[in-house]
């Protein structure tokens, strides 16, 4: 079979990889990406809301790396306090605190010659933070009581629902840590930017749970899917997940209906009147016109296209600045794909930078 290649962005179509769903130009970034990062041992940070799929990609680039063979450790770094996360991270000897009756080996040394994923990064203290800057510079630390040095081959891979350049801005996150982390990044698109690969995570989540539940509901109504697919998703693929779960619990027959979807993906709420477009419009070009943004007046022909496409250039503009210029991560708070975003930088004349 031949091989494919595709770089980020570069418009080919990159191979989809075992166990992720959607073949979109969202997640087609994320395969390409994922597979070239996969083969190196450098240190990875995966961005992306809730419930986008950061464990999936790390256990995909470590599946597809030469440490596949090792152990691949998952750490939730918000779950613990600093304490617990210390000992669970690097290890315990005995008598170093209340509890610690036996010396124990932490996460670092199981993931040895692996990968080890730090999910909720961001959580972390500047205590702790400190160790790991160490762990990735000298490949090296101490148990937690413990004066000898352990020296670890391991693959750190960390992910963030946060953005990290806001939180140390914010003097939360060490700088030198978000860059030691940040040699790679990959940004996971939310589901409301790949909304075409919404009928194919349904039918994979029908399969797992029609098995789970010895159900068979394998036909989906047309409204049903339409409602799905214009749903905004704030809980993105797992908020899909648990709907579909629900849906197959709940259904009576074999195909999943629109009844059986929660009212906020049914629509079922008040709607929300939008101003006209006379006066409102009028009042609107004015108040451009007074900030520079445009040229139009409320006489001007067109004059509802001329100030929408001058709002869309400043807004894309000013998020593109707002992300440093990496395009997919503006996309993705633009809630757009990356095509669509370069379609629009050409557009409006805009210099789009990576």
């Amino acid at each position: 079979m031949p091989q494919h290649s595709s770089q980020p962005g570069d418009g080919a179509s990159a191979p989809p990889i075992k166990g992720l769903i959607g073949a979109g130009p969202a997640m087609q970034e994320v395969y390409a990406m994922t597979r070239k990062v996969a083969v190196s041992n450098a240190s990875v940070l995966l961005v992306g809301e809730t419930g986008t799929g950061k464990e999936l990609i790390a256990k995909a680039i470590h599946e597809l790396s030469p440490r596949g063979s090792g152990p691949f450790v998952r750490v939730n770094c918000g779950a613990l306090s600093e304490s617990l996360l210390e000992s669970e991270l690097f290890g315990h000897v005995r008598g170093s605190f209340t509890g610690a009756v036996a010396n124990r080996a932490g996460r670092f040394e199981a993931a040895h010659t692996g990968t080890i994923f730090l999910d909720e990064i961001n959580s972390t203290t500047p205590k702790l933070q400190v160790k790991l800057l160490r762990v990735l510079q000298e490949r090296e630390f101490e148990r937690v009581g413990d004066t000898e040095t352990i020296s670890v081959d391991t693959r750190v891979i960390a992910a963030s629902n946060r953005e990290l350049l806001d939180e140390v801005a914010r003097e939360n996150f060490r700088e030198d840590l978000y860059y030691r982390l940040n040699v790679v990044p990959i940004y996971l698109p939310p589901l409301r930017v790949r909304r075409e690969d919404i009928p194919q995570l349904v039918t994979h989540f029908l399969a797992i749970y029609n098995d789970a539940n010895d159900r068979y509901v394998v036909h989906i109504q047309k409204e049903a899917l339409a409602a799905l697919a214009k749903y905004h998703w704030p809980g993105n693929v797992r908020e899909l997940q648990n709907v579909v779960e629900r849906c197959v619990v709940l259904a009576s027959g074999d195909e999943l209906t629109i009844d059986l979807l929660p009212a906020a993906i049914r629509g079922d709420r008040p709607s929300v009147t939008l101003p006209g477009r006379g006066g409102d419009l009028d009042s609107l070009a004015r108040d451009l016109v007074e900030q520079g943004m445009t040229t139009a007046t409320p006489n001007d022909d067109n004059l509802f296209e001329r100030v929408v496409s001058r709002v869309e250039r400043e807004l894309i503009s000013q998020m593109l600045a707002a992300c440093g210029g990496v395009q997919l991560k503006a996309a993705a708070r633009l809630g757009i794909n990356r095509n669509t975003l370069r379609k629009k930088l050409q557009e409006h004349g805009l210099e789009g930078a990576e």
